[in-house]
């Protein structure tokens, strides 16, 4: 009897919404992290870990290529858009008022709470980091030495750099430049349908990183940090649930709620991924689903992922700076909280869209002229810390735009009350369910 070699697809009989895969893979890896930690499984720890690596890793492998040509593209769309200088300034002010509102949220926080009192921790228990950050290193290192470096280091600020010069550059040349950027938005689209299958992979990103999280700290460091870690998730939730939908009903004049029916996909892998840029291809979407105009969106999303950080750069180096100077036992005064404030909107670059903020927390302390020791005692609990600053960071990436567009009245108001809580792309749900 001859073998068939047709085989029949496998419907499931029903779907699991992208959403309930990540909160499972949040709960086994709670799960299995705890197992592996009370058991001293160290086979199950480096699973776990290789696990989050490769996640982290793919999302990393796209990063420069990826910030390369959308900030590239984006720039050469504004000759698309009318008033483009207008939009561009004006999105950038909102960038400014929602980080000064943030950062005045971290300091409220951090001096109400006093986060660093009676956390058993001293100045010993701080090691210096690998990487700095300060004025000088952020000023100068925005202009690269070579085309090669960048890349290969993954200085994204430096990529962002080329990016605006060749943009700009296109846009001077006209049609001259068309067979670039032609090319540049073919590989663009290639880089963001890569990313698509990366991102299908988060909720076993998932399972590897909090399992890693867990197994490696336990619950007894999150006892000595539990106000400070409080403290990063109170003030991020402010902001994320109080301050955007307050300036989406007051300035932008639409309901919160449809807001987060249309962004959450975003939000919920940026808490994942812990990257604003490897989250990009899907803020841009829920951007454009939310009723921003594509030619505004493709240069307002691009530009937010790499500088628009209110949870790494406003919140967290806020209260941060109040937890090192008390652990020091240094007093801060006015003049440094407006310092503060002040790094926190000029220097937001610094965080460049990718895991953790150790270079802007750094920039912060050497501004303040705080031990850089400091960065060491927060080592440990940044990747648990880095999951709702990046959260934060990807919804103010799309409020802003919204804000903007709606002061401009190019939003497609009923495309923005007909958002629904359907995955952003209808040919993703399926591949989605068999993610985990």
């Amino acid at each position: 009897m001859p073998v068939s070699t047709h085989t029949q697809s496998v419907k499931l009989p029903f779907k699991v919404p992208f959403w309930a895969q990540i909160l499972l893979g949040l709960v086994l890896g709670v799960l299995l992290g705890w197992i592996a930690r009370s058991q001293d499984m160290s086979w199950l720890v480096t699973t776990l870990e290789k696990v989050g690596d490769t996640f982290i890793g793919l999302l990393k492998l796209a990063v420069a290529p990826l910030v390369f040509f959308a900030i590239l593209v984006s720039i050469t769309n504004l000759r698309k858009v009318n008033n483009a200088a207008r939009l561009a300034s004006r999105t950038l002010l909102w960038f400014m008022i929602t980080s000064l509102i943030a950062v005045a949220i971290g300091l409220a926080i951090g001096l109400v709470t006093d986060p660093g009192a009676g956390t058993g921790l001293t100045p010993k228990d701080g090691d210096l980091p690998e990487k700095t950050g300060s004025w000088i290193d952020f000023l100068t290192g925005i202009v690269p030495t070579d085309v090669i470096t960048p890349f290969t280091e993954l200085n994204v600020l430096q990529i962002v750099f080329m990016a605006a010069v060749a943009g700009i550059a296109a846009l001077q040349l006209g049609e001259k430049a068309q067979p670039i950027l032609t090319l540049s938005e073919s590989v663009l689209e290639l880089l963001q349908k890569a990313l698509w299958w990366v991102i299908r992979l988060a909720p076993l990103g998932t399972v590897g990183l909090i399992g890693t999280a867990i197994a490696t700290y336990g619950w007894d460091l999150l006892g000595k940090y539990a106000t400070f870690t409080a403290d990063i998730y109170v003030g991020c939730a402010i902001v994320l649930f109080v301050v955007y939908p307050a300036l989406l009903a007051t300035v932008a004049k639409v309901n919160p709620l449809q807001f987060f029916k249309g962004a959450w996909p975003a939000i919920q892998l940026a808490f994942v991924s812990r990257s604003s840029v490897g989250t990009m291809p899907l803020t841009q979407r829920v951007t454009e689903r939310l009723g921003v105009p594509k030619e505004y969106a493709s240069f307002a999303v691009p530009f937010g992922a790499t500088t628009k950080m209110d949870g790494c750069a406003a919140v967290y180096p806020a209260i941060a700076a109040i937890f090192v100077a008390q652990i020091f036992g240094i007093q801060l005064g006015i003049g440094d909280y407006l310092l503060i404030a002040f790094v926190s909107v000029v220097g937001s670059a610094a965080t460049a869209g990718l895991t953790g903020a150790t270079v802007m927390l750094t920039l912060t302390l050497s501004t303040l002229g705080l031990p850089m020791e400091g960065v060491g005692l927060l080592l440990a609990i940044d990747p648990i810390l880095d999951m709702m600053r990046t959260a934060t960071n990807v919804a103010g990436q799309v409020v802003c735009p919204l804000l903007v567009a709606s002061r401009e009245k190019i939003l497609d108001r009923d495309k923005y009350n007909g958002v629904s809580t359907a995955p952003v792309d209808a040919d993703e749900p399926r591949v989605m369910a068999a993610a985990v």
